[in-house]
This record gives structure tokens, C-alpha cells and sequence, in this order.
């Protein structure tokens, strides 16, 4: 008891077989904050007048694109790591295996979700409202997998909640003694994306967050934490100006969601009145 109370453990397992299937549990968080992602928007959206079930059929464009942008920023913003001389180019693609970019997947799911409004004629920024909060909770979860799969943890530190890591763990650092802890840098970032879903739907209740505003608010708060997050990190990255390559991801996320809020209350300072455009020929839209 003692032992649990000034560290924590992480676990020894990271999948499960069902016969001949491999089930990890990095992709197991990931999936719940998909479901979890589209239950909320969901809600959001037929609060708001849209017919049940569009976040869903909304997701089945977002999530795929959403996906493989999120891999291909992590290759890109990591490429020392899969190539090299001799390097396994297959492990470009074994994401089972972790290595997903919150950024990457953002823009993926930005253009998933452009194609998939268009297709119901709904407003893309009114999708991105419903589904900001959503996005949030899933990132609670889905860093859950990196506690799994022992990965992206911090420096060493001697506070009560250090995270164990296992000291044959490719990712541990080498010269450190065993028994090192450190940053669980997974469950600062859980922390602060379920402090942020309270506090965006709590501004929106109070100030009805509208037009991309709520969205714009989500990538500045969660950036926010995350360039916290990121200079506490000591895993691999490709360093750009004296800076790793998500400080600067996540710089450009704090700029770019307090530009949407100002440029979208200037350009639209009434309400909205549907999520729907004008033209769409939807037998909810008004």
C-alpha cells in the first residue's frame, strides 16, 4: 500500500487475445472516445434542431480521414523513427502499435467533416460547435492508451504520482536507474481535457458559443495544456528552431482558435438560428 500511494504502476499488459484477435487497449481507449465523441455532439446537435443520428453518419466521413491524418503528422513529425538505414518501413503503418498526432487528426477531421456537411447541407461550424466538446472527452480517454502501452511520459520526477515504467521498455531512457519515475504526462492531459469540457459547456450555456466560437475555444484551451504538456515530454521529436514539433503544433493551435473566436464574432455577432444551410433541402432545417 505504501508502495501504490508514492508512485504509479503501469500495467503489464497492453492487449488481450479473443481466439486468433489481438485486442489492444490503446485502441480500446481510442474507440471509446470516438463513442463517447459522437454520443455528445449528437446531443449537442439535436438540441440545436438537426435530426437524430447525424453525428453519426457525420463520423463515418471524420473518423477514417481523421485517422490517417493523425498518423501521417506523427510519421512526418517523427521520421527519424521509421526511417533510417535498414528501418521496417511497414511500421509506418501499425498504429496499433501507438504513434497518432492530436493535430494531424484535427485537420483529417476538419476536412472529413467539410465533405460530410456538405453532403447533409448542414453548417460546418455549427458542426464543429456540437462536436468541440466531444473531441475533448475523447482525448481524455484515448491518452489512456498511452498509459497501456507505456509511452509519451515525461522527465523523471520524485512526486507521490511519478509513473513506474518498466525498465526494459524500449522508451526508457537509458542511464537512468530502474525504478526511475516519471511525469504521467497522459493523465495531466486527461486532467485538463475533462476540466475543459466542464468549462466549455459551461460557456456555452452562459454565452451561447456560436459560429465556430466554441470550436475555436477548444483548440486554444486544449493547446494551451498541451504546450504544457509537450516541454514535460521526453520522448523522440523532431526539433524545429530549438523547439519540438508539437510546442510549435501546439503554439499554432492557441493562435489559430483565438483567431476563429474574434474572426467569427465579428463576421456573425447575432445568433444562429439553424445548424442547417439555408438551401438545404432537410425536413428539420428551418
Amino acid at each position: 500500500m505504501q508502495h501504490l500511494l508514492l508512485s504509479i504502476p503501469s500495467p503489464q499488459i497492453s492487449f488481450f487475445n479473443v481466439g486468433p484477435l489481438k485486442i489492444h487497449f490503446y485502441a480500446l481507449c481510442i474507440l471509446a472516445g470516438i463513442i463517447a465523441a459522437i454520443w455528445i455532439s449528437d446531443r449537442r446537435l439535436v438540441a440545436r434542431g438537426a435530426k437524430s443520428g447525424l453525428a453519426l453518419d457525420i463520423a463515418l466521413w471524420t473518423v477514417p480521414i481523421a485517422v490517417v491524418g493523425a498518423r501521417a503528422f506523427h510519421v512526418v513529425t517523427h521520421s527519424s523513427d521509421y526511417f533510417y538505414p535498414g528501418a521496417d518501413l511497414t511500421a509506418v503503418f501499425r498504429i496499433w502499435e501507438g504513434g497518432i498526432a492530436i493535430y494531424g487528426g484535427l485537420i483529417g477531421g476538419a476536412l472529413g467533416a467539410w465533405l460530410a456537411s456538405r453532403r447533409y447541407g448542414l453548417k460546418f461550424w455549427s458542426y464543429a460547435d456540437a462536436v468541440a466538446p466531444g473531441i475533448l472527452l475523447a482525448q481524455a480517454i484515448g491518452r489512456w492508451g498511452n498509459y497501456f502501452n507505456q509511452e509519451l511520459f515525461g522527465k523523471p520526477t520524485t512526486s507521490p504520482w511519478g509513473l513506474e515504467i518498466n525498465p526494459d521498455n524500449p522508451a526508457f531512457p537509458q542511464g537512468l536507474p530502474a525504478g526511475t519515475l516519471f511525469h504521467p504526462t497522459f493523465l495531466y492531459e486527461s486532467i485538463w481535457s475533462l476540466i475543459g469540457v466542464a468549462l466549455l459547456l459551461a460557456l456555452d450555456k452562459r454565452f451561447e458559443l456560436r459560429w465556430g466560437s466554441m470550436f475555436g475555444a477548444y483548440l486554444a484551451y486544449y493547446s494551451v495544456g498541451r504546450l504544457i504538456t509537450e516541454n514535460l515530454r521526453i520522448d523522440p521529436s523532431d526539433i524545429i528552431l530549438g523547439l519540438r514539433t508539437n510546442v510549435w503544433s501546439a503554439i499554432g493551435g492557441i493562435v489559430v482558435g483565438l483567431a476563429i473566436v474574434y474572426w467569427q464574432k465579428r463576421q456573425h455577432p447575432g445568433p444562429e438560428a439553424s445548424v442547417y444551410k439555408a438551401n438545404a433541402l432537410d425536413s428539420t432545417s428551418k
